[in-house]
């Protein structure tokens, strides 16, 4: 027997008087994905978190001069269940998502880096406008996400010509004493993970190596060590990126300032569950590479960042072992 949705029902009249207000709570209602069964009648699957949010607007709505009832009920049947789910179709939304995403592949080629980091922003975030507010996700979801990550890896082309693809194999554990005084290259024009990495190197792997920048990883002599770019020693494997994969290749996994740290940047080079941190990061890296001289003077600047980072994420876990400790 099919299970029949659960519905969190309001019912509202919006304050007459105060036309700011009642503006104010329709957008709140069409932010949270409600459904209109007709004027004043809104409803959405049932949650907790989503029930919790419709009472607290309910108080306001009071608060404000109007009144609101909040009610619970099952779908009385099969046939009324499909036509409830029908008011929470998004394939129109994902439909207008996807054909604006057409239209700014047409603009990539000619904006400036920032220009380019800001437009994934805003269509990363219309797309999670989206996804939030799609109980009931169906074809048009899974054509929006496959659209976004091809425009995602079209402006990861113009950015950062010679991203690596992730490789399927084995990270062999390494031992950091066969490391020392090597070169070390990986393309110039450093983003994220490459910043990183060539911090991590420096300060925990190798701290006697020389950096080369390349032009292009073809560009990368037979003695040295390459990283971040398809065929280099160390690149994106698997799920890791590349300054997961040092951690794991040098045991350096043990410190948890460092997995914070590899958290941040991972969800920066290939998406994932937020990090607070990593908008604060990427504004002042991407403000350091407008005013660095060359890819030295960026790497010394964003290495005094990732110490300081560091030494906080590091001060944090050493708190948070005393505490569970105590």
């Amino acid at each position: 027997m099919e299970t029949l949705s659960m519905w969190s029902l309001l019912v509202l009249t919006l304050p007459t008087e105060n036309a700011t207000a009642r503006m104010r709570f329709w957008r709140a209602l069409k932010a949270k994905g409600c459904g209109v069964l007709r004027d004043g009648i809104y409803l959405l699957p049932y949650s907790a978190q989503r029930e919790a949010a419709l009472r607290e607007l309910s108080v306001a709505i009071g608060e404000n001069g109007g009144t609101a009832y909040l009610l619970r009920a099952p779908s009385l049947d099969a046939e009324q269940d499909v036509e409830f789910r029908g008011l929470f179709d998004r394939s129109e939304d994902y439909a207008t998502f996807i054909q604006s995403l057409t239209e700014s592949r047409k603009t990539v080629a000619g904006q400036s880096e920032s220009e380019l980091r800001r437009l994934l922003r805003r269509v990363r975030k219309d797309y999670e406008t989206i996804v939030a507010i799609d109980y009931f996700p169906d074809a048009g979801a899974t054509r929006a996400e496959a659209a976004l990550q091809d425009f995602v890896a079209h402006v990861d082309t113009v950015l950062s010509p010679g991203e690596p693809h992730s490789a399927e194999r084995a990270i062999r554990p390494l031992a950091i004493a066969d490391y020392q005084g090597r070169t070390w290259a990986t393309r110039r024009h450093l983003w994220v993970d490459r910043v990183a990495s060539a911090w991590l190197i420096r300060r925990f792997i190798d701290p006697d190596g020389r950096f080369l920048w390349l032009t292009s990883p073809d560009a990368c002599p037979k003695n040295a060590l390459g990283f971040d770019f398809d065929g280099a020693a160390f690149t994106h494997v698997g799920e890791r990126v590349t300054f997961e994969v040092l951690l794991a290749s040098f045991d350096l996994e043990r410190d948890p300032a460092l997995l914070r740290l590899g958290a941040m940047i991972h969800v920066m080079d290939v998406g994932g569950a937020p990090v607070p941190e990593a908008i604060g990061f990427e504004a002042i890296m991407a403000g350091a590479r407008e005013r660095a001289a060359d890819d030295d003077a960026l790497l010394d600047e964003m290495s005094r960042v990732l110490d300081s980072m560091y030494a906080h994420f590091a001060a944090s876990a050493k708190s948070s072992d005393a505490g569970s400790r105590s």
